[in-house]
């Protein structure tokens, strides 16, 4: 490890000047030298420096040995899957112990950071260690700077910026090579690409890269990761109209699910089989799926608030409106509870368009879905719900006999439509398992 980096980034986590580490041990300049590794610097240096910063050089191999194992057993940890209270708890313990000594960990331990704040969901302390670190990356091993970029890849997929995401993962996977990453590792990193592509429609390299991280999945009867990969593969081959192919990989990934007893799964299955049939227009087969998703006692609010509005959808479709508007209040009960999330205004605008058509009030209807929810989803390029909601508009500006202007949304709707096709995609988004569900 270069003990420079480590300096710098002690010093900057206290909040402490050049002037003030320096002051009496060396001049400003030599340290800015030694924290970039420009200078061959002598130990007792070293030692003065870091006896001002209140950290320890550790070269016991025991207590060495001792420290890489616990931080071994935290990174294993970093996934949704684990209990964030034990997961805290350890990173509490690690960094008592590597804030005062310096080890070959320490570097990596705080890359490993990003990861555990995307976890927690703390955006804004992930981006801070990410700009924190950020002055370091020169002076990092190929294996710091395979996870620096792969975990600020996770970063950008959780933010929704799917090109940088994919940029990150690209640069991380060109330091395999060179690093000292595992097998497992790679896969999943592959999962990480598939998961990116099939954001970006690129629905071939989607199916490549999840096929390359189930190869090794199923060498070692992982079968959630197993399952996880065929979900991406049922996504991919549906967007490019091999719908037997795509309801095969569903249905295995079910079957894994329930094999392992994995909740997640099952849900994540069903979400994505609603979708499906909702695409095809078998709509009895997509309301169960949506209502199974939905009957999971511990699904996540973004995709519960998604079940909630398609099954209102349908209700009101087929003129069940007490149905309707039973899962609009469990659409309000579950969005008051999201109010800082970025889907938030989304899903906010689809409850309030039915709350107006369930409660008749013609006039706040129009008013949301002309003069807001379609100029934002216009906005957002989201062609998919453009298709929907400009569709829905026009045949409620038909009945009113208004049929200039539903013309213009039908106009709209093909023009959506046309859009997903030339970008290869299908009608609706898909739900896969987020990178840190491993």
């Amino acid at each position: 490890m270069e003990i420079g980096s480590f300096i710098k980034l002690e010093r900057k986590k206290r909040n402490m000047t050049q002037e003030e580490l320096s002051e009496g041990i060396v001049s400003v300049s030599y340290l800015s030298k030694i924290e970039n590794n420009k200078a061959d610097v002598n130990p007792n240096t070293i030692k003065l420096l870091c006896n001002r910063l209140g950290i320890e050089i550790n070269d016991n191999e025991k207590k060495y040995l001792e420290v890489e194992k616990k931080c071994k057993e935290w990174y294993d940890m970093l996934f949704d899957r684990y209990d964030k209270r034990v997961m805290t708890e350890k990173y509490e313990e690690l960094q008592q112990l590597i804030s005062t000594n310096i080890n070959d960990q320490a570097i990596t331990f705080e890359i490993h950071k990003i990861r555990y704040y995307i976890v927690l969901r703390d955006f804004k302390k992930a981006l801070k260690q990410i700009n924190d670190l950020h002055e370091m990356v020169d002076t990092f091993s190929d294996t710091h700077a395979y996870y620096w970029y792969k975990f600020k890849g996770d970063y950008y997929s959780f933010k929704e910026d799917y090109q940088q995401s994919m940029q990150c993962y690209q640069l991380a996977e060109e330091k395999i090579r060179l690093a000292n990453i595992d097998e497992v590792e790679i896969a999943d990193l592959h999962y990480a690409l598939s998961i990116a592509h099939s954001k970006l429609l690129n629905g071939m390299e989607a199916i490549n890269y999840a096929k390359k991280a189930m190869t090794v999945f199923q060498r070692d009867y992982n079968f959630v990761r197993c399952a996880q990969c065929h979900i991406l593969l049922g996504i991919s081959y549906q967007r490019i109209k091999m719908n037997d192919i795509a309801i095969k990989n569903y249905n295995q990934a079910m079957r894994l699910g329930k094999l392992e007893n994995d909740e997640q799964i099952i849900q994540l299955t069903h979400l994505n089989l609603g979708r499906f049939y909702l695409i095809v227009e078998e709509s009895k087969q997509s309301i169960k799926n949506y209502s199974l998703a939905l009957a999971s006692g511990d699904l996540d609010c973004a995709s519960k608030l998604e079940a909630i509005t398609r099954l209102m959808q349908f209700s009101y479709k087929n003129s069940e409106y007490l149905k309707a508007k039973e899962y609009l209040r469990l659409g309000e009960d579950t969005l008051s509870l999201v109010k800082g999330e970025e889907y938030y205004r989304f899903y906010n605008y689809i409850i309030q368009a039915y709350a107006k058509l369930l409660s008749r009030d013609v006039n706040k209807f129009e008013s949301i879905i002309k003069k807001e929810f379609i100029p934002y989803l216009m906005q957002k390029k989201d062609y998919q719900y453009l298709v929907f909601y400009a569709k829905l508009f026009a045949g409620h500006l038909e009945k009113k006999g208004r049929y200039k202007e539903a013309m213009q949304y039908y106009k709209l709707a093909t023009s959506s439509y046309d859009k997903i096709i030339k970008l290869g995609g299908g009608i609706e988004d898909e739900k896969i398992s987020s990178i840190s569900d491993m």
